[in-house]
């Protein structure tokens, strides 16, 4: 595998991580702060196998540090431009519902 293939591997190993609806809430409810596993178990309503699962993805390619504390895991955001990266996708998403609004009005008066 050449240069170019390693990092186009690695930026599409990136991208997957982010392709889960779970793991884009984990990044979002810890937008604000360090949570415990179990703050994150409660506030998104799932298991704590498949939270430890998600979180451990995210940890695995960067976007999530975490410590111990006695009995007690904490997730924190490792880099905050985690959010530069999906800010652009929030956008993009809302021009293309406003294009579709339009176009179901426009629909709407024939």
């Amino acid at each position: 595998m050449n240069g170019q293939e390693i990092v186009f591997t690695l930026k599409a190993d990136f991208l997957k991580a982010l392709a889960h609806p779970l793991r884009l809430a984990i990044i979002e409810h810890l937008k604000n702060g360090e949570k415990s596993v179990g703050q994150l178990v409660k506030a998104l309503e799932m298991e704590q196998s498949g939270m430890s699962k998600h979180l451990a993805i995210l940890r695995q390619v960067g976007i999530l540090r975490s410590r111990q504390e006695k009995a007690t895991v904490y997730y924190a955001i490792r880099d905050q431009d985690i959010y530069k990266v999906l800010r652009p996708i929030t956008d993009i998403l809302g021009k293309k519902l406003r294009e579709s609004e339009k176009l179901l009005a426009h629909l709407g008066k024939r």
